[in-house]
């Protein structure tokens, strides 16, 4: 299997993962809210940072609830300013509510592997070398970290010991 296929599963794989960890059989809090009511969100940096996870958080909401519209303003590896508007998020506010946290999580872990190794790559810049992650991944998130690291502007080493 290609790593673009194998990275492809394990998004719809980590997703169902995230969805049944946090949801389980159902948000009791977003219950509260009319079935009706609509919401509008938007996500916004706090500080610079480089963005991924968008796969992720597509993926994540597309099981919720095929109301739901993202829009995003920026893309995977794109760095981002603080106090930027990157993603706008319109639906039913039961999907919304349910979903953010999973999707928040990846966002911020994934953006934050990409932002730490971009800083990294900014140092090294002009030597000739290049940055390569290793293998200490956390479980279950190896394709995820080592797409990360890809998006900061490192390079992947090995993906397990098969290769």
């Amino acid at each position: 299997m290609d790593y673009q296929t194998a990275l492809a599963e394990e998004i719809r794989a980590c997703a169902a993962r995230l969805l049944a960890e946090d949801v389980g059989a159902g948000d009791i809090t977003a219950q509260l809210i009319p079935e009706n009511q609509w919401a509008t969100a938007k996500v916004i940096t706090r500080e610079p940072a480089v963005l991924c996870g968008v796969a992720w958080v597509d993926e994540i909401f597309r099981r919720l609830d095929s109301r739901v519209t993202l829009r995003w303003q920026a893309a995977d590896g794109d760095t981002l300013d603080a106090e930027q508007c990157f993603l706008e998020i319109e639906g039913p506010a039961r999907s919304l509510l349910t979903g953010e946290r999973a999707a928040l999580n990846m966002l911020q872990t994934l953006s934050a592997t990409a932002t730490a190794t971009r800083r990294y790559v900014d140092l090294i810049e002009g030597t000739g070398v290049r940055l390569l992650d290793t293998r200490k991944t956390l479980p279950g998130m190896r394709l995820a970290q080592k797409y990360a690291v890809t998006c900061g502007g490192g390079h992947n080493h090995r993906i397990g010991l098969w290769d």
